[in-house]
């Protein structure tokens, strides 16, 4: 196997394992040695990419990962006077651990991690701090993405985690202590941290990639041990995973054969996935037991609408939209229901609504007047392509913009000069 085989086998199991291995370490030593668990399995990837580039990949990569990291971690119960302070903390979890061959087992390892899930959204925190601790320690998200999807400062991340961790080693809190009560109590903080993880996956601000289909299938993922247990298979989390599934199903058609992103209008249909569709309906039934109407719902609805050719089509999407906002407003949500708008009373009168709004400083407020005027007016399309550009952190979204400004630039009349 090449070395960036290689590479990308690694790269991947850190995405799909990391969490898991940490969540198990910290089930046996407590969320107060967090960083010890992260240590240990961050010495393992270490060992793994030294060891796999002599040797080459095992048969069961992930077990052999495992296994070093569980080695590791009696080598750090078994040492002396250098962490005997960290030592005594975790003295009476020593034996158990070391006796234990259940660190590798399925239903282990989603245990651990649905706990951890809980565990971290402790209201001892912020919401805004309980969301990033997630994202971070569940998803490997960096400083920088979370700076994006908070629209913030990455020294103001920075010290939001650096509190949220040491509230959680203030109280020693244990990721197996929840009750049901807990559990529903943090469940809304869980659900916005798969929303905002699916969201960065869908349409990546901070990376050099617009979609990553790496955290789409992560939220997913854990989304699906929300649904496994009884008391976290709520119609919140039922509808969030029906959302997931129908936006799920567009993910190979949003891309051309040269990777370039795809508006909807262009996306190829026979290329969505009927079988995603057909698991958001599922996913969608069940989050209609009851009278409950979430925001995840609404949204749900909307992503449902987008797979059909009914002609009321974007008529209920906008009215989708219009209930989502009197539900939970937000800039993004305003501005994908003006694209709706356009579709339904046309593009000139989309814009004379948008510029009402006064969400000039949005970053996605000059891509949409770009779209929009792109029909009736390809200079100032042109214009506020060029101003989205500026406003964009992501290289590939930028790039992306401009090859709107290519092309249109390519179908603008040639000005001759006078004879």
């Amino acid at each position: 196997m090449s070395n960036f085989s290689k590479e990308n086998e690694l790269s991947h199991l850190f995405r799909s394992e990391y969490t898991k291995m940490t969540a198990v370490l910290c089930r046996h030593f407590g969320l107060v040695n967090l960083e010890i668990a992260e240590d240990i399995v961050s010495d393992a990837f270490l060992k793994a990419a030294e060891y796999w580039g002599v040797n080459g990949i095992p048969d069961n990569p992930a077990a052999w990962l495992y296994t070093v990291a569980k080695n590791k971690a009696k080598d750090f119960i078994k040492r002396d006077t250098l962490f005997q302070s960290k030592r005594n903390t975790i003295k009476e979890l020593s034996e158990s651990f070391i006796a234990s061959d259940s660190l590798i087992e399925r239903q282990y390892i989603a245990d651990s991690v649905l706990a951890m899930m809980f565990a971290v959204c402790d209201s001892h925190n912020s919401p805004e701090s309980q969301i990033c601790l997630a994202l971070q320690i569940l998803s490997g998200f960096s400083v920088e993405e979370l700076a994006q999807a908070f629209l913030t400062k990455t020294e103001t991340i920075k010290k939001r985690l650096y509190r949220a961790r040491n509230n959680l080693r203030k109280i020693k809190f244990r990721i197996n202590e929840l009750n049901e009560q807990e559990i529903k109590a943090r469940s809304e903080t869980v659900l916005k941290v798969l929303y905002l993880l699916y969201n960065e996956g869908y349409y990546s601000k901070s990376n050099s990639q617009i979609i990553r289909k790496d955290l789409c299938a992560e939220a997913i993922r854990l989304a699906l041990l929300l649904l496994e247990n009884q008391i976290t298979n709520t119609a919140q989390a039922n509808a969030l995973m029906a959302l997931m599934c129908y936006q799920s199903s567009r993910l190979d058609a949003r891309m051309n054969e040269h990777g370039e992103p795809l508006r909807f209008d262009e996306q190829d249909r026979e290329r969505w996935d009927s079988s995603l569709i057909e698991r958001g309906h599922y996913y969608m039934l069940e989050a209609c037991h009851g009278n409950e109407m979430s925001s995840y719902h609404l949204e749900a609805s909307i992503a449902y609408w987008h797979t059909t050719l009914h002609k009321e089509k974007w008529n209920n999407i906008l009215d989708l939209y219009d209930q989502l906002l009197q539900l939970a407003p937000t800039p993004p949500r305003t501005l994908n229901r003006f694209f709706a708008y356009g579709k339904v009373y046309g593009h000139e009168k989309a814009i004379e609504e948008l510029e009402k709004t006064g969400l000039t400083q949005h970053e996605g407020w000059h891509e949409l007047l770009g779209y929009l005027y792109a029909s009736i007016n390809k200079d100032r399309a042109i214009e506020h392509y060029q101003k989205a550009i500026n406003k964009k952190q992501s290289p590939a979204a930028k790039e992306q913009l401009m090859k709107e400004i290519i092309r249109l630039r390519a179908k603008l009349p040639i000005l001759r000069a006078p004879k």
